[in-house]
């Protein structure tokens, strides 16, 4: 939620995804330790919830669960290649279950009580099985079809193959649903992202993890080329704060070092910079030290309690 918050701070993109969560986990006794992961602000609207698991009864009640905690849309992860997912059945290796990734989508659709309900997913599990596992999933009544565009086994490694995505078209209009087409992989600005949209004919795209590389990349007014360092650490300055005000406390604290670097970057001492923060050993130390840098003509200073 907080980083989302920064988001809408530099520039926001039309729809928020939350990271996805395991219903599992949302219907079990300690799932209080897990509802931190759907938190948000009114200020992150629309924000669609993604869910991931195996149980279609516990896609309908956590479905239910989330239109109760009034997201805008509820979206089926049925794509990331993790072991620890898919050898449980889950996310990617529901392209090899066609039959329960359709009884997942049925319980969600009526769980969620009139909210719209999506599926993000892959081109295939091992090889691209784009025809047939398309039409499996448009001929449900889904409101959106995000497809990240390699296979499960190719993960994050190839080019992603952006020509799969003209199937997807070609199928939504043949069977006339209703569906959005919305592409994922490899996109780092919003220029990018709008070329495609225009060369595929598709509705949207989905970015991971390009905001990480540039937290300005929904707004087209600013190039990144010249965010200074000192915009940058200003930002990440805000980041802390708000996270302080959020959390208060250092449970999360691995946490928010993994966004360091997502400030920390592309300049002279950047290196060193993040090193000597990734050292900090508490949140408030964090803070401080973070507080403490500046730039003299681009050299990086670190100032003196």
């Amino acid at each position: 939620t907080v980083f989302r918050q920064i988001v809408v701070s530099t520039g926001r993109p039309d729809v928020f995804f939350t990271e996805f969560v395991p219903v599992d986990a949302l219907l079990s006794e300690g799932h209080e330790k897990i509802l931190g992961s759907l938190k948000f602000t009114e200020k992150e609207r629309p924000i669609v919830a993604q869910i991931w698991g195996t149980d279609p009864e516990k896609f309908y009640t956590v479905a239910k669960m989330l239109h109760k905690m009034k997201f805008d849309g509820i979206d089926i992860n049925m794509g990331c290649p993790d072991k620890n997912a898919t050898k449980k059945g889950a996310c990617a290796a529901l392209i090899k279950n066609p039959k329960l990734a359709k009884e997942i989508i049925e319980a969600t659709i009526k769980g969620a009580n009139g909210l719209p309900v999506s599926v993000k997913t892959r081109i295939g599990f091992r090889e691209i099985d784009t025809e047939n596992w398309v039409t499996t999933l448009l001929q449900t009544p889904i409101s959106a079809l995000t497809l990240h565009l390699r296979t499960a086994r190719e993960m994050s490694k190839p080019p992603a193959h952006w020509e799969e995505i003209r199937k997807a078209v070609i199928i939504r209009n043949k069977l006339s649903s209703k569906a959005l087409i919305i592409g994922n992989g490899d996109v780092k600005s919003l220029k990018e992202a709008k070329d495609k949209c225009k060369e595929y004919g598709i509705d949207g795209i989905m970015i991971g993890r390009g905001i990480f590389e540039n937290i300005w990349l929904f707004n087209d007014k600013v190039d990144i080329e010249k965010v200074t360092p000192q915009q940058k650490i200003d930002l990440l300055i805000k980041h802390l704060e708000l996270f302080k005000q959020t959390w208060d406390d250092n449970k999360h604290f691995a946490l928010m070092k993994k966004f360091v670097k997502c400030y920390v970057n592309n300049f002279k001492g950047a290196v060193e910079v993040r090193d000597k923060l990734m050292k900090t050993r508490t949140l408030d130390e964090l803070i401080e030290e973070t507080r403490l840098i500046s730039f003299d003509s681009d050299e990086v200073q670190f100032g003196v309690n």
